[in-house]
């Protein structure tokens, strides 16, 4: 039986990822063009950039769905070719399959990976346990809410134990109390699993409270790569050199 501090307990540490000299976008017209990018083994590294700059691009570059028109893209020192387990992908749209209870859609990744159904149903329930749906397990998706499908959706991600994980805009959808509420809950599940995020969003003080660093898109190229002051504080709305990082977050959206 799999306990909540298993889930808890990393069995693998965040992964490297690095893009060096790289075009995105498709031939003739890249989006994003002399890309060098480093994220750091079990960092948070939040995108932002304005609609059509390429933050998605990027994402599914990392994630091996779409290969560079030039240069290299990176894993521990080793080119990315295609998709792998080990990098999980999570998208604004939950993607949960609506003839599954929200513990099988748990259990999927670990049923992919041959794992016994006794086994992967205690992580699953362990997972969901995490997120706070221990009583909706045998749900179908329909019948819980957007935000509990996002938490469904987390909990198949890091259920597979992934080393990284790639989130395009995942609560981009959600309403502001719910949306802040996902994400207290995402850094709260990613303490201690050691998994690198790379999380694309459009929404600059989401960026902020949950990058340990912030990329800034536009012009086809990384514009800048900054460091986010810590801790995390929602309500240091005064302090100076958290207010002129988001001015320069909010200037190069050209808002």
């Amino acid at each position: 039986m799999t306990s909540l501090s298993d889930v808890r307990s990393p069995s693998r540490t965040g992964t490297g990822l690095a893009l060096r000299g790289v075009a995105l976008g498709r031939p003739g017209a890249p989006v994003l063009d002399g890309v060098d990018l480093d994220v750091a083994p079990g960092e948070i590294l939040t995108v932002v950039g304005s609609s059509g700059c390429g933050k998605s691009t990027l994402l599914r570059t990392l994630a091996g769905l779409l290969p560079p028109l030039a240069g290299a893209v990176e894993q521990d020192g080793h080119r990315i070719t295609g998709p792998a387990a080990d990098r999980a992908l999570v998208f604004q749209e939950d993607a949960l399959l609506p003839w599954r209870t929200l513990r099988a859609n748990v259990e999927l990744p670990l049923a992919i990976r041959g794992v016994a159904r006794s086994e992967r149903r205690a992580q699953a329930e362990a997972w969901l346990s995490r997120v706070g749906l221990a009583e909706h397990a045998r749900q179908l998706p329909h019948r819980v809410s957007g935000g509990q499908r996002q938490r469904t959706q987390l909990a198949r991600a890091l259920a597979a134990r992934p080393r990284a994980v790639l989130m395009d805009e995942p609560f981009g959808a959600l309403d502001a109390q719910t949306r802040a509420g996902m994400q207290d809950l995402l850094v709260d599940v990613l303490r201690g699993t050691g998994a690198t995020v790379v999380f694309v969003t459009h929404d600059v003080d989401e960026a902020l409270f949950l990058g340990d660093r912030v990329a800034l898109l536009g012009g086809g190229r990384v514009l800048a790569v900054r460091d986010v002051p810590r801790p995390r504080d929602r309500t240091a709305h005064d302090d100076p050199v958290r207010a002129a990082l988001r001015r320069e977050v909010l200037d190069s959206l050209g808002t």
